[in-house]
């Protein structure tokens, strides 16, 4: 049996459908929320209690910069390093030009330099604007490969199902 036989041009046309729909979904996210990736599971309990381990966070990354003020809820790199996003509260401004804050966990004794500051705008993300808790766990479930394995099984249904009726 030929390949052309086995995945007809419907089932070709019904993933091309899905992942187009997906990438507009998804570029249109950034665009909305003006950031790459405008979604952020919580990993640790630097936060607790006001975000709890796996809360998903919603992140406004268009929000400016110079609008930041203490108490907002911000998403950053690691200063200096950049190896690491991170969540935290800001505690203080230390400088207004250039801007530059400082952060706190919440369930922090203190802010942790290297951590917690210098942030500027280079290491700025976004600002928190919404928190869906604990989601976090499904994305988690989620994550590669478990993934694949889904998208596979799900393809192979999709192959399954045409090569089904195209016998019948």
């Amino acid at each position: 049996m030929r390949i052309e036989n086995i995945i007809s041009k419907k089932s070709i046309k019904d993933v091309i459908i899905i992942l187009i729909a997906i990438t507009v979904i998804w570029l249109s996210t950034q665009v909305v929320f003006g950031t790459y990736n405008p979604f952020y599971v919580v990993s640790s309990g630097s936060m607790i209690p006001e975000l709890q381990i796996f809360d998903v966070l919603v992140v406004q990354g268009s929000y400016e910069f110079s609008r930041i003020v203490i108490g907002d809820i911000i998403v950053f790199d690691k200063p200096i390093s950049h190896d690491r996003v991170i969540v935290h509260r800001v505690d203080s401004i230390i400088n207004n030009v250039p801007k530059i804050i400082k952060t706190k966990g919440d369930a922090n004794k203190a802010s942790i330099p290297g951590v917690d500051f210098p942030i500027t705008e280079e290491e700025y993300r976004g600002k928190v604007i919404y928190t869906i808790p604990y989601v976090g766990h499904i994305i988690r479930f989620l994550a590669p490969p478990i993934n694949y394995i889904i998208i596979g099984v799900v393809l192979t249904i999709m192959v399954y199902n045409r090569i089904k009726k195209r016998r019948k």
